[in-house]
């Protein structure tokens, strides 16, 4: 059974005050049946940024060897973004390129214990309305016309042919090579003890969404909700188990969220985050953009009327590359992942796998310590609570909490983003280091509480009222919070503290 995904906690743990009340928002079961995010890599980054980079068997195994070899598992998917496809078949049927053989690719990933993920948009080829739909006297040009601005026909969804299209496709994705290998239930795995074949599809282009760059007008009709119906539907008659993620920055009323939420696995909340414009892998603009989009998701989370069964999708992320590569310095990538992890949404790399920065990659990608929270934050997602309000507006200077849960714990974020570079909503400008400082009624909590800062994996302290830390441009803090019980007037919950290097940086105020 799925649980709500809005609750109110014992009165204990969670506190009406001056601060907006807090709700928690929690995810259930996906609809595909995923308890968790997809971890991995996409190939969009070097697609885009690499001269030497081919959408070839060998690159993709060159990339996506590193999933296993150096990042031991734990981002299992190895996602083709566009560029994988070839003239498609006699059914009109999306088919791989010629120098690129997804079987024997799906075979070596599967033995690696990794997963295959490919990447789709709406609709049929235009150039294929003469072939007929496997399984049917129907042909494509029958149920399927106009322009969906892709070299694609727009599908006429009432049709039980254009469903008959979306079986076949997903059936023959399932079809290509079958491998069993020994699996476990860790939320980021295929999940599968058989696993064949693709194990994600990405539908990009999805509308409402997909909004046109500014001063540009959309050729893209109105509203593709249908083909994400469509993709969930044939998954589901295909046998086996596969992710849909959708893509990007989502219509997020209530009628589309209510789609996205009964069909697909996560969604993207923003536009691509990989620049364009540069030789860089990204920009921290564009992350300061993301970031005020997930913000906008929660708040609409938080409105729904049902179940929420969907992740967040910050789009694919530029870290462990050096900054050079990557556009973003070492204290922002761990900014980056804090939030990606946080957030529980996929956690998808762009970056260049072969040009890891060993120590960098190594800290910010295997820290066992904030790993292990994800788990945590799959189910509670985090939200904004201002600091000094507990609003949920844009803020340079933020704070954010994931839970608290029923066994009494949390997660939560502060951050310092730096001067809006023009997309993060804040509008503010404050230089060099600032005191940041969020209380128990900011974030809408209650009692005594143990503090762990999940990067260092050291206890801060106990503490009952507050917390001020001193954050860089672009730094932030991953705390990890354990109930310990009410707060005492002489101030026991206090004595813990500990003392070292960081009580100049963490100021842990109890009652006096």
């Amino acid at each position: 059974m799925i649980l709500a995904s809005l609750f109110l906690l014992s009165q204990s743990l969670v506190m009406p005050t001056a601060s907006q009340q807090l709700k928690v928002l929690q995810v259930g079961k996906t609809p595909n049946g995923f308890n968790g995010p997809a971890y991995g890599w996409s190939s969009f980054g070097m697609s885009v940024h690499s001269p030497t980079f081919e959408m070839n068997e060998s690159s993709i195994i060159q990339q996506c060897d590193v999933l296993s070899s150096t990042l031991g598992n734990n981002y299992p998917y190895c996602n083709l973004d566009a560029g994988w496809t070839g003239p498609t078949d006699n059914f009109g049927r999306i088919m791989y390129n010629k120098i690129l053989n997804l079987p024997d690719l799906a075979n070596h990933l599967h033995s690696r214990g990794l997963c295959l993920g490919v990447y789709v948009v709406p609709g049929a080829l235009k150039a294929d309305a003469k072939k007929t739909i496997y399984g049917t006297d129907v042909t494509i040009g029958q149920v399927c016309s106009g322009t969906e601005g892709l070299a694609r026909c727009v599908f006429n969804y009432s049709r039980p042919e254009v469903q008959q299209w979306h079986n076949s496709v997903v059936a023959q994705f399932a079809s290509w090579y079958v491998l069993k290998i020994r699996g476990d239930s860790h939320i980021y795995t295929c999940l599968l003890a058989v696993s064949r074949g693709v194990d994600l599809i990405k539908l990009d282009y999805v509308t409402p969404g997909s909004p046109p760059p500014p001063g540009k007008q959309s050729k893209l009709p109105a509203n593709q909700s249908e083909a994400v119906i469509a993709y969930h539907k044939a998954i589901e008659n295909s046998g086996r188990q596969m992710r849909l993620d959708i893509s990007w920055q989502l219509d997020l009323s209530e009628p589309s969220f209510a789609i996205w939420n009964q069909n697909a696995d996560s969604m993207r909340v923003d536009s691509d985050i990989i620049n364009y414009q540069g030789s860089t892998l990204t920009t921290w603009k564009a992350i300061q953009r993301a970031i005020d989009n997930y913000r906008n998701w929660t708040i609409a989370a938080l409105d729904l009327p049902f179940a929420l069964n969907i992740y967040a999708d910050l789009s694919s992320l530029a870290v462990g590359n050096n900054e050079t590569l990557a556009g973003v310095n070492a204290t922002q990538q761990q900014t980056i992942m804090t939030h990606g992890i946080a957030s529980g949404s996929n956690l998808i790399l762009d970056s260049d796998l072969t040009q890891l920065d060993g120590s960098l990659s190594h800290s910010l990608l295997l820290n066992a310590s904030v790993l292990q929270l994800a788990d945590f934050t799959a189910r509670y997602p985090m939200q904004p609570r201002n600091p000094g309000t507990g609003g949920q507006d844009a803020k340079q200077l933020q704070a954010w909490i994931a839970g608290p849960s029923e066994d009494s714990r949390a997660v939560v974020v502060i951050a310092n983003y730096g001067p809006d570079q023009g997309q993060g909503g804040f509008n503010t400008s404050l230089r060099g280091q600032q005191q940041v400082t969020v209380s128990w009624t900011d974030l809408g909590i209650s009692g005594c509480w143990q503090v762990r800062n999940a990067w260092t994996d050291e206890i801060e302290g106990r503490m009952d009222t507050n917390i001020s830390v001193l954050l860089g441009e672009g730094e932030s803090v991953l705390l990890d919070l354990t109930y310990v019980g009410l707060s005492s007037r002489v101030g026991t919950c206090g004595f813990a503290v500990r003392a070292g290097k960081f009580m100049s940086r963490f100021l842990f105020q109890t009652p006096g």
